[in-house]
């Protein structure tokens, strides 16, 4: 029974069988898990025979590995730098030691967005010495991203700046009131709070270029990061492309999730693929082939024989 090992249910008292209950960790309001997994659950929960899913508010990515690894959640979605610190239980995840996480699917690529105010004398991550920045959440994918960056332009990400740890609303709220002068973000295109910043009346925004930081960083971290760019015109005011680090964004569950219950969450996503793809302009371009895209974070066994059998497995 899907999620029931994990995050249990109620008994049936009557000969009508329990509800299925499945929580899906997504992340906060700002960003662009909230609302794709909010779409996935309302397709799991109709298209899943007796299934209640719910997509859970959380702190991301770090917080959804903890969650599924606890058997608190079923389901959570996962920037593929963090998932991969998290199956070799470093960084972020050295208190918990190695999750033994899953690939469902890949789902979307995220952008390494570096916001800065036009005016803070910011045009390069080396200009943020001194410089007040919000590196993301403490012990958030974001802020792991973050350090490695600063780390690959030869900043000490704890003593060069004056360091904040705000989420993305937290952050681009703060740059409104101009108390910081830069913050880093991995997102969907578009995030809605850089988008609400970048509308915001008396503020304009730019964007630090990252993509000369991807090869130390592969070299040292893993091949998690990516060439990506920013397209002109993603937010209010951006009138040129931004050249930056891309990271893959998995749909994950526990290895110890039986394989029926995996094939029948991958039938449910796929067989209602045009529903999910309508909860935010990311999951526009979610398919079947671009979820079977290979991951440093294993596929679940029964996801590998689901690809196979649908013929988009890579050889």
């Amino acid at each position: 029974m899907l999620g029931l090992a994990a995050c249990g249910a109620p008994q049936a008292t009557s000969s009508k069988p329990a509800k299925l209950r499945l929580v899906i960790a997504t992340g906060g309001t700002g960003g662009v898990y909230y609302p794709f997994g909010g779409g996935l659950a309302r397709v799991l929960s109709a298209k899943l025979p007796n299934a209640d899913a719910t997509a859970e508010l959380t702190g991301g990515s770090v917080d959804n590995m903890k969650l599924v690894q606890a058997g608190e959640a079923d389901l959570g979605l996962s920037t593929l730098d963090s998932a991969f610190d998290a199956t070799r239980g470093i960084g972020s995840y050295a208190d918990t030691g190695p999750v033994p996480a899953r690939t469902l699917a890949v789902v979307y690529k995220s952008f390494v967005h570096v916001v800065t105010l036009e005016g803070t004398g910011i045009r390069k991550v080396a200009d943020m010495r001194g410089k007040r920045i919000s590196v993301g959440s403490a012990g958030s994918s974001t802020e792991a991203a973050a350090d490695r960056i600063l780390e690959a332009a030869g900043l000490d990400p704890r003593r060069d700046i004056r360091r904040d740890n705000l989420s993305v609303a937290e952050s681009a709220s703060a740059m409104k009131d101009e108390k910081v002068d830069a913050f880093f973000w991995i997102g969907g295109m578009p995030t809605a709070a850089v988008t609400d910043l970048a509308t915001t009346p008396g503020r304009r925004i730019a964007f630090v270029p990252t993509s000369e930081f991807i090869e130390p960083m592969r070299a040292k971290s893993g091949p998690v990061y990516d060439p990506a760019l920013l397209p002109k015109g993603t937010y209010s005011g951006q009138d040129a492309d931004v050249p930056g680090i891309g990271v893959d964004n998995i749909l994950f569950v526990n290895a110890s999730m039986a394989d029926a219950q995996v094939t029948a969450l991958l039938t449910a996503l796929f067989d209602n693929l045009e529903d999910v793809r309508k909860s935010h302009p990311e999951a526009a371009g979610l398919t079947l082939a671009g979820a079977a895209h290979r991951s440093p974070v294993p596929f679940h066994p029964a996801a590998v024989r689901y690809y196979e059998e649908k013929g988009v497995w890579p050889k």
